[in-house]
């Protein structure tokens, strides 16, 4: 073999070398990337792992959350027909509640004015009391004086009644004089009714309270009756 062929050869050789050189540097350079890689596949792995048992967990949280939303939805759906059934009552009880507090509120309005009416009345009583106490003597005068005007004023009535009492006899016997008198007359004239005038007879007649009217013959005969 000729030097050419084998300086050929080495030359061939050493490039081979050289190529060898490189791809075992990117065999080993692949070969960490590759750990590299398989270290980041453990980790995400294990990442996804945890992910997965944190999805089964917010799977049961969710299941549990959903029976817990089909529970709630049922208390609701109960509350609203319980609220639907006590509607009623809920508005009698409104009215009632608002009644009363009417009521209650006059109560207290009523309350406050009679404890100011009491609270005047009370410094008006106080006042009386204090003006009663200032003035006692002049009212223990007063209704010694009131005593003593009454009575007089009974006696004063006691004496007009004995004045009238002594009027009425008095006046008794002046008619029953006069009614003696009168007749006494009426029998002095007798006869001579006959001769007097219808003026006359009319004047007597006046005299005794009797009608005075008509003719002389019927004025004589009530005259004679009386």
């Amino acid at each position: 073999m000729s030097e050419e062929r084998v300086q050929q050869l080495e030359e061939r050789l050493a490039e081979e070398t050289q190529r060898l050189e490189k791809l075992y540097v990117a065999y080993r350079r692949l070969e960490e990337e590759l750990q590299e890689k398989n270290a980041v596949i453990d980790v995400l792995e294990k990442e996804a792992i945890d992910k997965e048992i944190e999805r089964e967990g917010l799977e049961s949280l969710l299941s549990e959350k959903d029976s817990r939303i089909r529970d709630l939805e049922m208390d609701h759906a109960k509350a609203r027909k319980r609220i639907q059934h006590l509607e009623p009552d809920l508005e009698k009880m409104e009215e009632m509640y608002t009644r009363e507090s009417a009521r209650l509120g006059r109560v207290f309005e009523v309350a406050e004015e009679l404890d100011e009416s009491l609270r005047v009345s009370q410094a008006e009583l106080n006042a009386r009391d204090n003006w009663y106490e200032s003035h006692m003597s002049l009212f223990e005068q007063l209704n010694e004086a009131i005593k003593t005007r009454f009575d007089m004023i009974e006696r004063a009535v006691e004496a007009v009644k004995e004045q009238q009492e002594k009027q009425a006899a008095f006046k008794d016997q002046m008619e029953n004089a006069q009614d003696a008198v009168s007749k006494e007359k009426i029998e002095d004239l007798g006869d001579g009714l006959e001769k007097m005038k219808v003026a006359e007879l009319r004047a007597i007649l006046i005299e005794q309270g009797m009608d005075a009217k008509g003719k002389k013959a019927d004025l004589i005969e009530r005259i004679r009756k009386a």
